[in-house]
């Protein structure tokens, strides 16, 4: 049977982690693989998730199935957490899942079940991960345009291209902290697309893997929100990995908004259909240890200031590069790094200069110059500056 089989193509950022460590130089620069990184190049575990797990380990007596939904207390917390206290809970749905990836991979199934001529519309560029998840569940996919280096978010574009989906579509939409580009829609745009969207038929799909990574938990949720107050239907798939740091553990939840409550149970019991077939029962770690910080006001509080110390060290980040670039290149190229938000932006380069940075000066990115804002060495800014404006000739 395997003898059928070629070698599957190798994934570029798991490459590039292979390149780095085994890359001898001492001055070497990791700025590839996409974990929050501390000061000290760790990704610790939050206090109150460590909090939350000692106290797990006190009380849990069985590791016994919670059933196909997972953790139902969970879920709940979850809808508030991403569609806030208003939320219309009469049409909102959740299931655990195994993280973001999980929750995108089981909407996927629900899109293939519930319409199946239907096409996804991604936007260009978008998480490498999202087309294989989409092509892996039988879906059509087409893209619309997104972002251009020299331009920004190419909004009218993405819209006239939009202009040809059919009614019954969906659109995928990062819900903050756009990765790889780290550009986000302003809530103008939100709403100018939740309008059109709700006027054309089309059902969206939010990805929201980095709240509390950009302007806030709310904030970041904000578009999404607008949006659900306008969509009949809606798809989201929310990830616990970065903002309670749990990213081997896999927590996260797949969400849907009916019409009304009848169709947003006859959608869920699908859905619940579609975890049995792919994992049965999802693991339970990581969301229990999500539902005690949620649920408790001090732990609450502590991850909140936690998170948002997370969420301001990256903005520093971000403003000190670009004014390092700044110095280095006499130019303002690199002025937009310091107004785009989460964990990542791009910085423009061929794949010609990406390899040079690597090859020449010992710093990984990612082909499309993708770079991990987290990772940026803070004491070593106008070092890594000059390196990359040395590869711009």
């Amino acid at each position: 049977m395997f003898e059928t089989l070629k070698p599957a193509a190798p994934d570029g950022i798991l490459a590039l982690m292979s390149l780095y460590r085994d890359d001898p130089r001492a001055g070497k620069i990791d700025l590839g693989v996409g974990v929050y990184r501390d000061e000290s190049g760790g990704t610790p575990v939050m206090r109150a998730v460590r909090e939350a797990e000692r106290r797990l380990h006190e009380s849990q007596a069985t590791k016994t199935y919670l059933g196909l939904a997972g953790d139902v207390a969970f879920n709940g917390l979850m809808i508030g957490l991403v569609f806030g206290g208003d939320a219309d809970r009469a049409r909102l749905r959740a299931a655990q899942t195994p993280g973001g990836t999980g929750a995108l991979r089981m909407l996927a199934d629900l899109i293939r079940l519930a319409r199946p001529d239907a096409t996804v519309w991604a936007p260009d560029p978008t998480w490498p991960n999202h087309l294989p998840i989409l092509r892996a569940a039988g879906l059509k996919i087409a893209s619309f345009p997104y972002y251009d280096a020299a331009t920004g978010i190419t909004f009218d574009a993405a819209i006239e291209s939009l202009k040809g989906a059919a009614a019954g579509d969906v659109v995928l939409l990062h819900g903050c902290c756009h990765n790889p580009t780290g550009a986000d829609l302003s809530l103008d745009q939100w709403a100018a697309l939740a309008d059109f969207m709700a006027g054309r038929g089309l059902v969206p799909f939010v990805d929201i893997a980095y709240q509390g990574f950009g302007q806030g938990l709310d904030e970041d949720a904000a578009g999404l929100r607008l949006m659900a107050g306008k969509a009949p239907e809606m798809l989201v798939a929310a990830s616990c990995s970065k903002n309670f740091s749990v990213y081997r553990d896999r927590a996260g939840a797949a969400i849907l908004l009916g019409r009304d409550a009848a169709q947003a149970d006859t959608a869920f019991s699908q859905l619940l259909g579609v975890g049995r077939g792919i994992w049965s029962m999802p693991p339970d770690h990581a969301a229990a240890c999500v539902r005690i910080v949620l649920e408790d006001a001090a732990l609450r509080a502590d991850w909140q200031a936690e998170l948002e110390a997370v969420r301001t060290r990256m903005l520093d980040l971000r403003r000190d590069f670009a004014e390092a670039l700044r110095r280095a290149s006499n130019s303002d190229r690199f002025d937009f790094i310091a107004g785009q938000r989460g964990m990542f932006s791009r910085l423009g380069l061929t794949q010609e200069q990406v390899r040079r940075l690597r090859d020449e000066h010992g710093v990984y990115i990612v082909g499309d110059s993708r770079f991990n804002v987290a990772g940026l060495p803070g004491d070593r800014l106008d070092e890594l500056a000059a390196r990359v404006v040395s590869v711009l000739a």
